[in-house]
């Protein structure tokens, strides 16, 4: 008899391990998974690696949809910034997401042939885009009304088309509510599945994080790229409101390293230290070239406390 295809939406964590698990107990289905590479990062695993490892042991086809460039990172990079359905308790763009990702999911799920499209997704664990409404206009929005299938909390929420077919057994899926993680976690030890341990959330929601993200935004004049989103996660970033121009400066060597890096595709000017060890700078306008100096000799290794002071108000 020939399987039904079920497409999981993957990210590395408890609750996508265990859809895979629960879809892979329902004995109709050839259960795949996709992982979406992010350009902000985010998913579970700390690296690519963890996800293909799981997949691996699973004998689950894993899929990989790259967000970090070309066309995909263009349009996810718009529904950061102009998010039609507001944002969390920062700039991080919940439902905008997820509907974007089901959308891409969709689009593989049509060429594979699978007809389910399935998430971790728990009811009511995360405030924003878990909650039911939530739950059901990503699911309209995404164009997958009757597809799009949350094993973990299924039983809380309308039958799928799968499930009135009865190519999914409903009594096999489970109806988990809220933030606890106890029933998750005593399933992960009767499946045997090992798991990361819960991240610390979305970058977006880090306050350290956005007002860089949203600097980039506001400030950028030429076409945002790729490498622009990855120099907001290392250095010590300034703007210079005189010339409204942006100066970056490593803290460590491997920072000083990955500065040099991205910056042969941004082309800024770049300084480096006089002093070893200290920090190397790349900086947009050549007019701050004497203000990179004096942040150089402020973040040098001995520098003065003081000498730091003077900048404050630059710190972006």
């Amino acid at each position: 008899m020939k399987k039904t295809k079920a497409l999981v939406l993957f990210s590395g964590g408890l609750d996508s391990r265990l859809a895979v698990k629960l879809l892979q107990d329902q004995k109709n289905l050839d259960v795949s998974a996709v992982f979406f590479k992010l350009p902000f990062g985010g998913g579970c695993c700390n690296n690519q690696s963890c996800v293909v490892n799981f997949a691996q042991l699973q004998e689950t086809q894993l899929y990989i949809i790259d967000l970090t460039k070309g066309k995909n990172f263009e349009e996810y990079l718009e529904i950061v910034k102009k998010p039609k359905h507001g944002t969390g308790t920062s700039i991080n763009p919940c439902k905008d997401c997820k509907i974007f990702m089901l959308q891409k999911a969709k689009e593989l799920a049509d060429e594979i042939g699978a007809e389910i499209v399935a998430t971790g997704e728990v009811l009511g664990q995360r405030p924003m885009s878990q909650l039911k409404q939530a739950l059901l206009l990503s699911e309209t929005k995404s164009n997958l009304k009757g597809r799009l299938l949350r094993p973990l909390s299924a039983k809380l929420l309308p039958e799928t088309d799968a499930e009135k077919k009865g190519i999914v057994n409903r009594k096999l899926l489970l109806g988990i509510q809220g933030r606890q993680r106890k029933i998750q976690m005593k399933l992960a030890e009767k499946y045997k599945i090992k798991y990361p341990e819960s991240g610390g959330g979305c970058i977006l929601c880090e306050k350290q994080y956005t007002p860089k993200l949203v600097d980039l935004f506001k400030n950028q004049k030429t076409k945002i790229k790729p490498e622009h989103i990855q120099l907001l996660k290392i250095g010590r970033h300034f703007r210079n409101k005189k010339t409204n121009s942006k100066i970056i400066l490593g803290r460590n060597e491997n920072e000083n390293t990955l500065l040099g890096q991205l910056n042969k595709t941004l082309n800024y000017n770049i300084l480096i230290p006089p002093k070893i060890p200290g920090p190397t700078a790349i900086y947009e306008n050549k007019e701050d070239k004497k203000l990179t100096e004096d942040l150089i000799k402020a973040y040098e290794k001995d520098a003065k406390p003081a000498l730091k002071d003077k900048f404050i108000k630059l710190k972006i």
